[in-house]
């Protein structure tokens, strides 16, 4: 089992480098015809590859070439091979087709998901396998280049870089190409009836680094409107967190209201109802921002660590409030302290348990552990072991162990002692009350 927090899904007897997707999508029957090559090696002897793919039908595979028998059982898909060595390089040649449907289960309907009028794919944790056949689990990152063929009424978003756009006889076909690897679980495909172009820099405020792009649809002049802040809010989280880890970052608003929004690699994917003028919006908008960094570029070697994303990502918001005049880091962290004080104080920050690994509680708890560091080391040490975390481990895999050594390298002392208390007992510790 490669992580107890996803028991059957992923593999720890392959590393795929490469996934090569066509799609062949129609949107009114929600019907997929897709063919996946995978590159990469096997990690043991073995004579089969198993590869994660749920609701979808295999009609052909190869491995290196030749055509082999596969089997498909529940959510998972072997291949039979011949005789395969540790590390020998692979290439597997899938196609399928099928009508995609979101996996149900511990953490609500995740992956490929129809709307109203299009597609929204959130494959956090486990939804990748809804749309190609995949190692689905965060310590495989990879390239990807995915070109969706759909009707050209709409406007298809996917990761990297868009480097083809081909018009036939009323449909298009898209090409994304992703040369900055990613997690299965960050691979995604937005569907709309969307217009795009560039969100305007605010007058007087200094445009973002890397080009910011917006797709809406009904709600393009409402985001055009809120959205220009994420250049400042791109500012200011450069200067803290290190440079920015991608070439762009695009916001997708889909025209149906969402429960929570959505990142992805590089870009966030926002309801209407999350471009409201109050900090519930703005906040959220800077979360998304932030997992660039914390979640996407430095990603969760196991889901165990979950508390790397969330914790950053929920700090940035504080910080975001900060720098823009609200309310200081420090009095977030006093009023969500007294808030956890009187919950269930039954969680472990750096085990939550698989269902447990969304609860707020890891979000707001995995801050307040960042807050309390950086009371110990001061602003210029915290935020000099920041940047050091994302640029040491930029696009890459980490875990608690990592950054504990990061920081006490910066702090040039060991840090546990400062963050273990946070992370391995259920009971809150207390929170340093001085003002930084």
């Amino acid at each position: 089992m490669l992580d107890p927090y996803t028991p059957g899904v992923g593999t720890p007897d392959l590393h795929i480098d490469h996934y090569d997707i066509d799609l062949d999508y129609r949107i009114g029957p929600n019907r997929l015809a897709g063919r996946a090559r995978l590159t990469g090696r096997v990690l043991t002897d073995t004579t089969s590859i198993v590869l994660d793919l749920t609701g979808m039908r295999v009609t052909k595979a190869s491995v290196n070439g030749r055509k082999v028998r596969f089997t498909a059982r529940g959510k998972k898909l072997r291949l039979t091979t011949e005789p395969l060595a540790r590390n020998q390089p692979v290439r597997i040649d899938i196609a399928y087709a099928g009508n995609p449907q979101p996996a149900i289960g511990t953490w609500g309907d995740i992956g490929w998901e129809e709307l109203e009028d299009g597609v929204l794919v959130a494959g956090q944790p486990i939804g990748a396998s809804t749309w190609f056949p995949c190692n689905d689990h965060p310590s495989n990152k990879a390239k990807f280049r995915i070109t969706v063929l759909t009707e050209s009424e709409y406007t298809v978003v996917s990761n990297g870089e868009l480097t083809d756009k081909v018009r036939k006889a009323g449909r298009t076909a898209w090409t994304y190409q992703s040369t900055t690897p990613l997690a299965t679980y960050l691979a995604t495909v937005q569907i709309g009836r969307y217009r795009q172009g560039p969100i305007a820099v605010p007058v007087g405020a200094a445009p973002s680094p890397v080009p910011l792009g917006l797709f809406a649809g009904q709600h393009w002049h409402t985001a055009a409107l809120r959205l220009p802040v994420q250049h400042t809010m791109m500012n200011v989280f450069v200067d803290l967190f290190g440079p920015y880890p991608f070439d762009r970052y695009d916001v997708v608003v889909t025209d149906e209201e969402l429960e929570i929004p959505l990142e992805s690699q590089p870009l966030s994917v926002l309801g209407p109802n999350h471009l409201g003028p109050e900090w519930e919006s703005e906040r959220l908008i800077a979360h998304e921002l932030a997992h660039q960094w914390f979640g996407n570029s430095l990603t969760p070697r196991t889901w165990s660590d979950i508390w790397l994303n969330e914790g950053f990502a929920c700090y940035a918001e504080w910080l975001w409030s900060e720098a823009s005049g609200r309310m200081s880091a420090h009095d977030w962290a006093v009023a969500w302290y007294e808030s956890l004080a009187v919950s269930p104080q039954d969680i472990i920050l750096g085990d939550p348990g698989g269902p447990g690994m969304f609860d707020d509680r890891v979000y707001k708890r995995g801050a307040l552990c960042l807050h309390a560091l950086r009371v110990s080391l001061g602003d210029t040490v915290f935020f000099e072991g920041v940047r050091e975390w994302t640029t040491r481990h930029r696009h890459g895999n980490v875990d608690t162990a990592d950054l504990i050594a990061c920081f006490s390298k910066v702090a040039g002392r060991d840090m546990a002692e400062v963050v273990d208390p946070w992370l391995f007992g259920a009971a809150l510790p207390q929170l340093p009350h001085q003002q930084v």
